[in-house]
């Protein structure tokens, strides 16, 4: 497995299989445009798990709080030293096998060596197994919830570095 940042291309074979993975949901289409865009703007970052160079998971690092994902919520993400980690995800064959664990490693190494010195994640609360691996990860400072297309998402925060 190798874990890196998605090429151009590579965004648009994750993006075509999650909107051929969501049929009914025309959101996924506008949110492939807006992603690929917030990649090539650099407001947002792509990275990827690849098996045989076939792109099974991913994980997006906003950078920019004038991503929607954040929507200027700048305790989510300011610019600057608070990044949120977004559309994380990863083929259900590929689950449990610990590669979304090691991909969250890339992602917040790699924010640690922008200065990043916090991250943050959102979760829905009823996605409990989600909500557990974000914990033993280490997202552990409840910030707020918020109610978000009819789901109540729970917002936690992750420091990167030890005061």
């Amino acid at each position: 497995m190798k874990y890196r940042l998605a090429a151009k291309e590579e965004l648009d074979t994750i993006w075509d299989y999650n909107i051929s993975q969501n049929p009914e949901d025309k959101r996924w289409v506008y949110w492939k445009k807006e992603y690929i865009e917030y990649n090539l703007t650099k407001k947002a970052l792509t990275f990827l798990a690849l098996d045989n160079d076939m792109p099974v998971g991913e994980g997006t690092l906003i950078l920019s709080p004038e991503c929607k994902a954040v929507a200027g919520r700048l305790s989510l993400c300011d610019g600057k030293t608070i990044a949120n980690v977004n559309a994380l995800r990863i083929r259900k064959d590929y689950e449990g096998k610990g590669y979304i664990s090691r991909l969250m490693k890339k992602i917040e190494a790699y924010a640690d060596s922008r200065n990043i010195v916090a991250l943050t994640i959102g979760v829905d609360a009823k996605e409990t197994r989600n909500l557990a691996i974000y914990l033993h990860w280490g997202f552990t400072e409840f910030l707020f919830s918020e109610q978000e297309d009819g789901e109540l998402v729970l917002y936690f925060l992750k420091k990167l570095r030890k005061d």
